[in-house]
């Protein structure tokens, strides 16, 4: 039987395996030499409701921050 505990850490290292799984299962990114102030390549990630969007949906429409943050939200 599984307490409470064990499914509330379970939950959130199945939602990172998956996440895992899903950028791993990507085909082979390009590589690029980006310098500040370049213009980031087109690519596109899934939205909250999983729908994809492309960068250049917004080109021309709204401003775009693009932010890497590793290891966020690790609680490490």
């Amino acid at each position: 039987m599984v307490t409470f505990a064990e499914r509330v850490t379970m939950k959130p290292l199945l939602l990172m395996s998956l996440a895992a799984t899903a950028l791993f299962a990507q085909p082979p990114a390009q590589h690029t030499q980006l310098k500040v102030g370049d213009e980031a390549p087109d690519f596109t990630l899934p939205d909250n409701n999983n729908k994809p969007v492309k960068l250049s949906d917004f080109k021309g429409k709204k401003n775009v921050v693009l932010a890497f943050f590793p290891a966020a939200f690790t609680g490490g």
